[in-house]
Order: C-alpha cells, then structure tokens, then sequence
C-alpha cells in the first residue's frame, strides 16, 4: 500500500474532524470497523476498554448524531498535526500502520491548548473500489487525563 495514499487517508480523517463537517467522518471507516479511544497505559496493561468505542459505521454515525443534537459541551474545536504513516505490515488484506499525532483544542473564546498526543494504530483496507477505509482505528493517547468531556472524535 503507498505511503501517499495512507497521508491522504489521514488528512481526510482530520480535515473532517477539524473543520467540523462531522458527517464525513464515518464514510472514512469500513462497515463493519472498530473505532476507540483509549490510553497507552491501557494498552500496556492490556485493558480493552475505552474512553470512546465504536464498531460499526452506523455506531460512528450515532456518535455525530449526538454531536449535533444531544450532547452538551463548551463550544471547542481541533487542529490535528498528523504525523507521516510507518506501514507495520500486511494481513488478511489490511495494511497495519501507526501514525503519530497532536490535537490542539480551541475553546470559543480562541484559547488554545495541546489536547492530546498519541499514535493512530490502524488497519487500512482498500474497499471494493479501490478506496481506502479504516478497517480499525485505535486512538492510543500518551496520557490518560483530559480536563473536558472527550465529544470530539480524537
């Protein structure tokens, strides 16, 4: 799998999020996926659970749904810097790759702050037309404390 095309994967995946056109977030994902937030040291100590899970589409479309209409939250959005994709390997048709990343959350008031850090680790499939989607994504962030409600899709 190109490495250019694993970038263009996730510059859509944070130009969605960041510019908040949520709803294209989960055309990005296979159906079925698996999506979830969680921690490094969760996964050092092999714990499964999550701060956000998802695994299907329509469980990642519930998720915009409450975005737009339940949940409650200060007004915020994100800036990703996305690092560049290391290809891990390949099995069963997907490719393993890790990528690097850095959230900075912008309250309403233009107040900044780094949010989180971490790697993507994902497993990327080529769909019947050859387009690239997340078969899974595991959000593995450096740290384990978040100051707010994570609502957002990391």
């Amino acid at each position: 799998m190109e490495v250019a095309r694993l970038v263009e994967l996730n510059a859509a995946y944070a130009r969605a999020i960041d510019n908040e056109t949520f709803e294209q977030w989960p055309e990005l994902f296979a159906d079925p996926c698996l999506y979830k937030v969680t921690t490094a040291e969760n996964v050092a100590k092999g714990f499964e659970s999550g701060i956000m899970y998802a695994d299907s589409r329509a469980m990642l479309q519930d998720r915009v749904s409450a975005l737009r209409k339940a949940n409650i939250y200060e007004r915020q959005r994100y800036r990703h810097i996305v690092g560049l994709p290391a290809v891990l390997g390949h099995e069963n048709g997907a490719t393993s790759v890790e990528t690097p990343f850095l959230i900075v959350r912008i309250m309403g008031d233009g107040t900044m702050a780094l949010f989180a850090t971490g790697c993507y680790h994902d497993k990327v499939a080529a769909d019947g037309a050859g387009t690239l989607r997340f078969a899974e994504r595991i959000v593995v962030c450096d740290g384990g404390r978040f100051d707010t409600l994570v609502a957002i899709p990391l």
